[in-house]
């Protein structure tokens, strides 16, 4: 192997910047060309692929976002997309590719491997953190103190004001922000879509907390729960509750950006060097993840069609700290 490339795919999330370096670094450090590709499959399809160096990446470990751009690309959902990336990937003679990204990102070079035999190792960038295959993923903990430093401002107007907030944070399929929010961020409830709670739970812990003389509450709320987004779970409480003085928060795509956190640069950093030495070791297939402080490689059919579950553990502290 002498010419690798990296990518970027999919949503951001902060520390991809933090993993593009670590790969491009490594890369040289091993006698590596490496080769940036521009916004994600697209980039690849039509041959938008830049070689890298060093300075190629410094003063980026601290930033948010990607500087090689990301894209979701409907044309590499086709098989003919895909060959036109592959005769770019072999114009510019690339032995092996990087691909930070998540579920689509790898489901993508899954098929693309199948076809045309260029090996691909993923590094898990989705702030959802719901990639089975590592404890954590890449800028999730840069979105949960993003979602958390938000919450700590509504509860202080939520208690002035004696309201009671639904806070929505990201989440369509999982709770995974949603969750540390709740319990970081002092909320009496949570609602996620790997559990069911209902809207009478949720009425009945309004009204219990009013007898207790509580005056102000804050339910947080993953878009993907099965009850529906803040703004319908506000109109369904309300008709049971109509003396209820509520507001909603969107928390939304500020999750997204921002400069890393230390432990998201650090995790990007040990991921992306793990990314090219799995390639050079003839890895393939796989994505680096780290799972009780150990780097592993998840082949990507786990990665993409096992569960990662939360923690019950989680579920049972909201419910015992929100009394």
């Amino acid at each position: 192997m002498k010419k690798i490339a990296v990518f970027t795919s999919g949503g951001d999330s902060p520390g991809m910047n933090a993993c593009i370096r670590a790969v491009v670094r490594t890369a040289i450090y091993h006698g590596l060309e490496v080769y940036g590709i521009r916004r994600g499959y697209n980039g690849m399809i039509n041959g938008d692929i830049i070689k890298m160096d060093s300075s190629s990446v410094s003063n980026t470990i601290q930033k948010g976002g990607t500087i090689l751009k990301s894209a979701r690309s409907k044309e590499f959902l086709t098989v003919e997309g895909r060959a036109k990336a592959a005769e770019q990937l072999k114009k510019f003679e690339i032995d092996g590719v990087v691909a930070i990204g998540g579920n689509g990102t790898f489901t993508g070079a899954m098929k693309f491997y199948e076809e045309h035999g260029i090996p691909f190792i993923g590094a898990p960038g989705t702030i959802d953190n719901d990639l089975y295959g590592s404890d954590h993923t890449i800028g999730y903990d840069t979105a949960v103190n993003t979602a958390l430093d938000a919450i700590d401002k509504i509860r202080d107007t939520a208690d002035s004001h004696e309201r009671v907030f639904f806070v929505e944070v990201m989440g369509r399929d999982s709770g995974y922000i949603a969750m540390p929010c709740a319990i970081g961020g002092g909320a009496e409830i949570v609602m996620i879509p790997e559990t069911t709670t209902t809207i009478d739970t949720v009425i009945d812990t309004l009204q219990n907390g009013w007898k207790r003389s509580k005056t102000s509450f804050i339910i947080i709320v993953a878009e993907g729960d099965e009850e529906g987004h803040a703004t319908d779970i506000v109109k369904k409480v309300e008709k049971a509750l109509p003396q209820m003085d509520a507001r909603v928060t969107v928390i939304g795509h500020i999750q997204r950006g921002g400069s890393p956190t230390a432990l998201d640069r650090l995790l990007a950093s040990e991921l992306g060097i793990a990314c090219v030495e799995g390639l050079l070791n003839g890895k393939k297939n796989v994505m680096a993840g780290k799972i009780n402080a150990k780097i592993v490689y998840t082949p990507f059919e786990d990665t993409i069609n096992k569960k990662k579950l939360i923690n019950p553990r989680f579920t049972r502290m909201v419910e015992i700290l929100s009394i």
